[in-house]
This record gives structure tokens, sequence and C-alpha cells, in this order.
């Protein structure tokens, strides 16, 4: 009888939610680019703020152990224009198209400052 070895899969299998960014790489082209295994959302959001990826293209998240996947990139961008919003700073050039792709039109919220 023939036997398999057991192969490692990219995906674990244990109860964590992982998250995948697609990112434009230029003229090498797309790749998904895991974030670490057991980052939060929180962690995603601040990597994509401090540049970690050159040019989102979407965001997905699943659970292998509880047979999910989900796009979140409509979710993500939204925050990431809350926060900016928040801080009365605009959204970081290399996240604009991302944001502006998936954050809904009617959330958007013009900035006031106050005199």
């Amino acid at each position: 009888m023939r036997q398999f070895r057991r192969l490692l899969s990219i995906a674990p299998n244990s109860d964590e939610t992982v998250y995948l960014v697609a990112d434009n790489s230029g003229r090498n082209g797309s790749a998904w680019c895991e974030a670490d295994l057991e980052s939060a959302v929180e962690i995603v959001i601040q990597d994509l703020l401090a540049g970690e990826y050159r040019k989102p293209i979407r965001i997905v998240a699943f659970n292998p152990a509880e047979r999910w996947s989900e796009d979140v990139s409509e979710d993500i961008a939204r925050e990431i224009r809350r926060r900016c919003n928040l801080q009365l700073s605009d959204v970081p050039s290399h996240l604009q198209e991302f944001v502006d792709r998936y954050s809904p039109q009617d959330m958007q919220q013009f900035s006031l400052h106050l005199v």
C-alpha cells in the first residue's frame, strides 16, 4: 500500500480568522499577501495605513475551521475613511483608489474644520 505524506496547508486548521490582501505590484502583477495569522482586523488596517501594501485591490477574511470566507474590502475601506476623517487628514495616496472603490459614496462625509 502506498503511503502519502501529509503536506502542510497554507491555511491553518485552527479556529482563527486569516486576512489576505490582494496587492497590485505594478508591472509584476497582483499577489495575495497574507497578514499575520493571529492578527486582528486592527493590525490589517494599521498595516494598510502604514504603507505595508503598495496598492491594495481587495481584502478577504476566511476561517477554515468554521468554513467561511468574506470580502471585507468595503468594511475596511469605510473604517480607513472614518479614521482619516476623525484625524482631519486625507486618505493616504496609496490607499485613495482602494477607499474610493469600496467606501460607499453616500457614506462619505466631509470633515468640517472649526474656526
